[in-house]
């Protein structure tokens, strides 16, 4: 087996697109089609169902990939390991919405500019999909907001953040209980970390929440609270600091409750290690602290 033959298989099982991938690694469909039927011939099994023009991974094939990508990331680090300023590899990444609109960005572009051969495919989905993906091993690293275990699950903890109530009436009482808050609540979705780090920490007091609306987004969610003064909500700090500055938005303290939370690092337990997974982990660490 040829590296060439493996590269050609590994994206192919994660778009059965042939055209596509053809595209992305500009070469011709023909060259892709002629590497994995000498791959399979040397094997001695098909790794994919031929469906129409699209490639499909089958149950040998998902057997294959799972049983041969680490060591094919291993191979593809020894081609640089001595070559001390050079990493190369592509990574797959999902964060939680308020890490990945307001921590990230700059992260991803640092670390992207310091290695030019370095690729991220970024996702920005709740804390929920996350565990799902990373339980898939559809993901290397995930960045969530919940306190969140599990067996198959490796976390670490990256950096604190509060959640405050903010709302745009600016003579609303500055302090309250979050019983006598006597606006509508527009919330973050079911399934995303700020809401359930929000909802749990009230217990039975949430009962007492009028929640007007459910949206995915905090930009939405700001913007509907800028417009509308009877509107309240539950946020991360860091996403309207600068709402908060230019007194678009005012907050509220709870003289009942205080939302502190720590976002995490996880990755499953059985995922390689390899150099680029290491290097991207310990820069993060260090941009966070």
């Amino acid at each position: 087996m040829t590296l060439k033959e493996l590269n050609f298989f590994y994206k192919l099982s994660d778009n059965p697109q042939v055209t596509q991938v053809a595209q992305e690694l500009n070469i011709s469909q023909s060259a892709i089609s002629i590497a994995i039927k000498s791959l399979e011939k040397k094997l001695n099994e098909q790794l994919f169902d031929r469906v129409g023009k699209k490639l499909v991974l089958n149950e040998r094939g998902r057997f294959f990939k799972d049983t041969t990508y680490p060591h094919y990331l291993a191979i593809k680090d020894a081609q640089t390991i001595f070559q001390k300023d050079k990493l190369a590899g592509h990574m797959k990444i999902a964060a939680s919405k308020t890490i990945s609109n307001y921590i990230m960005p700059d992260i991803y572009y640092d670390f992207l500019s310091l290695y030019s051969d370095v690729k991220f495919d970024i996702e920005t989905i709740n804390s929920t999909k996350i565990l799902e993906k990373i339980l898939d091993s559809k993901l290397d690293i995930g960045l969530i907001e919940t306190d969140y275990t599990h067996i198959n699950i490796l976390r670490e903890k990256l950096y604190e953040d509060e959640l405050i109530i903010v709302t745009s009436d600016k003579n609303y009482p500055k302090e309250s209980y979050i019983d006598t808050i006597e606006k509508k609540w527009i919330l973050r979705e079911v399934g995303s970390g700020t809401r359930e780090v929000f909802i749990n920490k009230l217990g039975k007091h949430a009962n007492s929440l009028n929640i007007f609306m459910e949206l995915h987004g905090f930009e939405e969610i700001k913007k509907i609270l800028i417009d509308n003064k009877d509107c309240v909500t539950a946020i991360s700090k860091v996403a309207v600091e600068k709402e908060l500055k230019s007194k678009q938005l005012f907050e509220i303290k709870l003289k009942n409750f205080e939302f502190k939370r720590e976002f995490y690092l996880i990755f499953h337990k059985d995922k390689q290690k390899n150099l680029l997974f290491q290097t991207f982990i310990e820069y993060l660490k260090d941009k966070l602290n």
